[in-house]
């Protein structure tokens, strides 16, 4: 049998040939005659091609086509709706930074970028920006090509495909990108005319957002990482209110100084996990621009916290010497828990697409085993010197020591290749405590009113500056050009109240831009929301769902209100309302009042934020909650009493009625005839003593929809339950 099937296989081969090749002249023919309608200002990118084009069922059903520019590394791919289903728009997503224009395939339930648009009568668009960008060597390419220019052929192209699928009418396209493709969508429409109508821009930062969120709350980690439990515990509901009580001056002065500038207090309760985030990938830049900080200033010059260091950053000093023992492979430092794998659902998103970026790859090390055991501290980061050998002289990031061992950061090859066991190094981490009041040096003008902190009466700064400010320079690598609030179209800003990384200020920051250019027509372009609760990446494994909500289903319904604005006049929910006080900003108790599209949750536990009881003894939780005004209805709410009971697996953010994290589902009654707001009572008995923060999280959705895993919009309420 076996041998009958390979003879009628290989008196097939002919015809199979024949075939593909019919295939591929067909395909060639239509790529080379959408070419040729292909017009575009930017001369790199005039000669699109096409090398697939399929249909495909998963996630939902859409016709695939895969291409990219001649010349050039540029990538891209198209996925479009039925004909039936095609309501002459696309949405397009652009990453972080540049990557890969297959990231959004394989995702599931609100995270279907691909199913969310077709389902909505939308095709949609991803790139690689033109290639994956080498954070050890930054300076590789023009940061203009992966900005923006290579998303702007893209979309200009696709409207050339979609006209040959559907015929018709000039397609309506929309961009949307979170944190540094925010700044990439915001680069984007500012920078073209005519590709986009609309873009829906997420976790923005500002021009001096680099590296100075990341070094503020670094000095902080380190000087309070022994209080964040206190802290955490009087921000909590039915605490002190004080976070201030039983710190000394130095730690008072950092947590005022990291609140000051931006980060939201009650975002401490990932302290433990939080890391440095993409500060990986930044570390390297900072210092070898500013090296006489690193080199000189800091650790002699009057006015520097290293000139005359408090005992706490002595301690943290780390300047050990040791010799290589052996390198660690990427297989063996997860088999030693040194280091994880990134996970394909990371690659690309806002809040994990740097732990994509950079460092060794194949059989590179990421990790090295020294002859010498290293001091038991809190490392956050620093550098291993090469003193001996070929690579003598160069520096290698760390992000990690453990025992003997050092995990590397992003990594130039040729270094790598060159340590060898027996060349001696030594572990330093000078400049990374260096870094962590690196902001304190860099005070920009006076547009930027959270930085009044470091000025005096006169507004003069209180410390030194350095000769160059860095933010607009890191800026500028990832949109191409600073941000200046000057666009045609429309834009919906969305902006998260917890958000660790982008502190929230900033988006009023570019707002105040956009006033600038618009005036008092700011209402017909341009829209600001925040969301309560939401971080700067969707909820993950790190993050605890009884604490903070996902704000994927704001985004989905911002595109699809952006797209009722633009092609039917329909204007969105007003900016949310909210002030600003000292770094912090601060939104409307009640939802009327706040405004946005998000549901706000009022809990209370025997009539109050804290209530007592003895074990055994029952605690009524009483809710009201309440969508703003013609933004939707309550759809879904769910109960976790007691906390986490284990470690949960990343929420899917919808489907409440399945979640590990909130178990109880939650039944509740409408107060109006449109079921925009609804309370909700039970009773629940604690059998153990201990302090518990029983948790509502509730979501409401535009039409009313409970089965849809898109555009639910999430909050949640938290009391205290002392139980003795």
């Amino acid at each position: 049998m076996l041998v009958r099937t390979c003879r009628a296989f290989l008196l097939c081969l002919p015809f199979i040939y024949a075939n593909v090749g019919r295939a591929q002249t067909g395909l060639q023919k239509l790529s080379g005659d959408l070419a040729q309608k292909f017009t575009t200002a930017d001369t790199l990118f005039r000669e699109p091609y096409i090398d697939a084009d399929e249909w495909r069922d998963k996630p939902v059903r859409h016709r695939y086509v895969h291409g990219g520019f001649k010349g050039t590394g540029a990538r891209f791919s198209f996925y479009f709706p039925p004909k039936e289903q095609y309501l002459g728009r696309f949405f397009q997503y652009i990453t972080p930074f540049p990557d890969s224009e297959t990231l959004s395939q394989g995702a599931s339930g609100e995270e279907d970028k691909i199913g969310f648009s077709v389902t909505h009568g939308s095709y949609f668009i991803e790139t690689n920006g033109g290639g994956r960008v080498d954070f050890a060597k930054p300076e590789s390419r023009d940061p203009t090509i992966g900005a923006f220019r290579v998303n702007a052929a893209a979309a200009q192209f696709s409207r050339i495909v979609a006209a040959r699928i559907y015929g018709g009418s000039r397609t309506y396209g929309y961009a949307f990108g979170g944190s540094g493709g925010a700044y990439r969508t915001v680069g984007s429409i500012e920078n073209t005319e005519g590709v986009w109508d609309g873009v829906v821009p997420y976790v923005l930062g500002s021009p001096m957002a680099i590296p100075n969120v990341f070094t503020v709350r670094m000095h902080a980690m380190r000087v309070l990482k022994d209080k964040f439990p206190q802290i955490i515990d009087a921000l909590e509901p039915g605490g002190s209110g004080n976070m201030y009580a039983g710190l000394n001056d130095e730690e008072k002065q950092a947590l005022e100084e990291v609140t000051r500038m931006g980060f939201p207090p009650k975002a401490w309760f990932g302290y433990l996990r939080m890391g440095i985030h993409g500060f990986l990938v930044l570390y390297q830049g900072v210092v070898g621009a500013d090296k006489s900080y690193f080199e000189n200033d800091f650790w002699k010059t009057p006015g520097y916290l290293g000139a005359n260091p408090p005992v706490s950053l002595l301690k943290a000093r780390i300047q050990q010497p040791a010799k290589i023992k052996e390198g660690i492979s990427v297989d063996q430092a997860v088999r030693l828990g040194l280091t994880q794998p990134v996970s394909p659902s990371e690659r690309g998103t806002a809040d994990a697409a740097w732990k994509a970026i950079g460092g060794a790859q194949g059989a590179m090390p990421v990790a090295f085993q020294l002859t010498d055991m290293l001091p038991d501290v809190d490392f956050l980061g620093g550098d291993l010197l090469i003193k001996s050998g070929a690579a003598a002289g160069k520096a290698l990031q760390i992000t990690k020591i453990a025992g003997d061992k050092v995990v590397l950061g992003p990594a130039d090859a040729a270094v790598l290749a060159q340590v060898k066991p027996g060349d001696e190094v030594q572990v330093d981490n000078s400049n990374f405590l260096a870094v962590q009041t690196y902001h304190r040096h860099q005070t920009p003008g006076n547009e930027y009113k959270v930085y009044d902190y470091f000025r005096d009466q006169d507004g003069k700064p209180v410390y030194p500056q350095r000769p160059m400010l860095l933010g607009p320079m890191f800026t500028r690598g990832a949109a191409g050009v600073l941000p200046t609030g000057k666009f045609n179209g429309k834009m919906i800003l969305l902006e998260s109240l917890w958000d660790r990384e982008a502190f929230p200020w900033q988006a009023d920051w570019y707002r105040s831009k956009v006033q600038a250019h618009l005036g008092d027509k700011l209402d017909d372009n341009f829209r600001l929301w925040y969301t309560d609760r939401a971080l700067h990446g969707d909820v993950s494994i790190e993050d605890d769902p009884t604490r903070t909500v996902g704000y994927l289903g704001v985004l989905q319904q911002a595109l699809l209100d952006l797209s009722a604005w633009v092609e039917k006049g329909v204007a969105p929910a007003a900016t949310t309302r909210y002030k600003i006080e000292k770094g912090q900003v601060i939104v409307p108790e009640t939802a009327d009042e706040r405004k946005g599209i998000q549901p706000v949750v009022t809990l209370k536990a025997n009539g109050n934020e804290r209530a007592e009881a003895n074990a055994g003894q029952a605690v009524t939780f009483t809710a009201e909650v309440d969508v703003p005004e013609n933004m939707g209805k309550v759809v879904a709410a769910a109960w976790n009493f007691e906390g986490l009971q284990k470690e949960v697996g990343k929420q899917s953010g919808w489907d409440f009625e399945k979640s590990e994290a909130f178990p109880v589902a939650g039944s509740f009654t409408p107060v109006d005839k449109k079921g925009s707001r609804v309370t909700l009572k039970t009773t629940y008995t604690f059998t153990k003593p201990g302090t518990y923060f029983p948790t509502l999280r509730v979501a409401s959705q535009r039409q009313g929809n409970a089965k849809t895993p898109y555009t639910r919009i999430q909050n949640l309420g938290r009391v205290r339950v002392v139980v003795k």
